[in-house]
């Protein structure tokens, strides 16, 4: 029997954010040498490990690449899709914005080597991978104020 590409969630994308309106900041984060995509700017990603759900994968991811916690965690409502031809894998990557207070100091681990605090509007200029732009132009539609205004019952994880 021919093998079948798998599709599967796999994958999580969390866009770390801060402050609002015309205030409102993406962090940007630059791949270290050494691992994959080196010197691109992008947001964290992570794989989802056995038994956690996909928001539980993006606050632990958040924590593991920059040190931080969520004062607010949105499901953004969007799922990419990512064909990772190696493994014949399709997949589903569940999009988080997590909201960080504006004074929490980022604590980098060894798959980057710098970040950035950006405008957000100027952070998707930033990032290497298209699908990081349509989902923060999303975010920023969604969250300018801080939060999911009408909606932010339906969206928010914690």
């Amino acid at each position: 029997m021919a093998a079948v590409t798998s599709i599967r969630v796999s994958l999580v994308d969390v866009y770390v954010m801060r402050g609002l309106d015309a205030e409102l900041e993406c962090l940007a984060l630059r791949r270290a040498a050494g691992g994959r995509c080196p010197g691109s700017w992008e947001t964290v990603h992570g794989h989802i490990e056995a038994g956690e759900r996909p928001s539980e994968a993006a606050a632990r991811e958040l924590e593991e690449e920059t040190g931080l916690a969520p004062i607010r965690l949105y499901n953004v409502s969007r799922v990419e899709s990512f064909y990772q031809h190696r493994i014949d894998e399709v997949a589903l990557v569940p999009v988080f914005a997590a909201f960080v207070a504006h004074e929490e100091s980022v604590r980098l681990g060894s798959e980057h080597d710098q970040f950035q605090w950006l405008a957000a509007a100027e952070a998707g200029s930033r990032f290497a991978w298209p699908r990081e732009r349509r989902a923060l132009a999303d975010i920023i539609a969604l969250f300018r104020g801080g939060h999911g205004g009408t909606i932010d019952d339906v969206l928010r994880v914690c």
